[in-house]
């Protein structure tokens, strides 16, 4: 991001404040899965063995610089438009924090040329058609979320997806086993989440946290009075840019500090598995969509408005 365009941030504490100087030093010391793996763009059967092992894997080289450049570019555009209506910071997933999703009047950045780019990224469709054993999968969403410069607080483990509970709860779930022998852990995976990455992933800027191997755990989740100090350093780092990560939503993760100069980027996009669905809500117009390749209309068949209607785009910090 360019200076011109970096949102102030460190709203909370400055940066020379003695407890962030001495988080930095930890992070710095510290942060980061030991012997990480991170396989090439070309290994899609390693790629898949390490998705079904640890609940996510990281691949390099994804995108090329033309496409990296140019996603960085439009994420910035993004975050100006949203940072501007939230001049305190106050974030929208914790201080600091915002969902690309949550912040636009669609729930989703879709009807954004750079995240339209991304669902032509050929490894993209090799690697999650290996992971489901089908290309007959469909997007649920192309979101993500950033963090600002001066988010210093960790964000609580969670899982991205839970068990039915009843219509208020759970608006959104699909699974339910009325004999409760089974979860939604027990399953195959239901959708996976695709983070790309606009620029590197650093000690210090925020990388996400990933527990591996909790996708198909039914232990509770820890609090962050309770999660380990080893947790907290188990992030997804250090990652060249142009890369992505894929993790099967029930993994446990987080988001950490970002106590670097830049905002820290990782837009997505959700695949669901051809045997799952939920309801979406549009998020793009159907001239667009006619415009996208003949695999991104596929992709994108339950999220386009009808012709009929017209698709309000926009920031806000609070999707409807």
């Amino acid at each position: 991001m360019s200076d011109s365009a970096q949102p102030q941030g460190w709203a909370t504490k400055p940066k020379d404040d003695p407890s962030v100087q001495a988080l930095r030093a930890h992070l710095l010391e510290n942060n980061g899965i030991k012997g990480l793996n991170i396989v090439g763009s070309k290994d899609i059967q390693e790629a898949v063995a390490l998705f079904r092992r640890d609940g996510f894997v990281v691949v390099a080289d994804v995108l090329d610089s033309e496409q990296t450049e140019f996603l960085a570019s439009g994420c910035d555009q993004v975050v100006s438009e949203i940072v501007a209506l939230d001049t305190d910071n106050k974030g929208n997933r914790g201080t600091h924090r915002y969902s690309f999703g949550g912040s636009s009047l669609t729930r989703s950045q879709l009807h954004r040329p750079e995240w339209q780019m991304l669902l032509d990224v050929p490894v993209v469709h090799q690697l999650v058609s290996a992971i489901f054993g089908s290309p007959e999968y469909s997007l649920r969403a192309a979101s993500g979320d950033f963090c600002l410069p001066g988010a210093i607080h960790y964000q609580p483990l969670h899982s991205d997806i839970r068990d039915y509970v009843d219509a208020e709860q759970s608006p959104f779930s699909a699974f339910i086993d009325p004999t409760k022998a089974m979860t939604i852990r027990d399953l195959p995976c239901p959708y996976v989440c695709v983070n790309f990455l606009p620029q590197a992933l650093t000690q210090l800027n925020g990388p996400t946290r990933q527990i591996p191997g909790t996708q198909n755990s039914r232990q509770p989740i820890p609090s962050l009075a309770d999660e380990p100090e080893w947790m907290r350093l188990s992030t997804v780092c250090p990652v060249p840019a142009g890369g992505i990560m894929v993790r099967d939503v029930r993994a446990w993760h987080g988001g950490t500090p970002n106590l670097s100069d830049t905002t820290r980027s990782i837009p997505n996009l959700e695949f669901y598995a051809p045997w799952f669905h939920e309801p979406i809500v549009p998020g793009i117009s159907y001239r667009d969509y006619k415009n996208l390749s003949e695999h991104a209309q596929k992709l994108t068949r339950f999220c386009v408005a009808d012709s009929s209607e017209e698709l309000i785009t926009g920031a806000t910090l609070r999707a409807p």
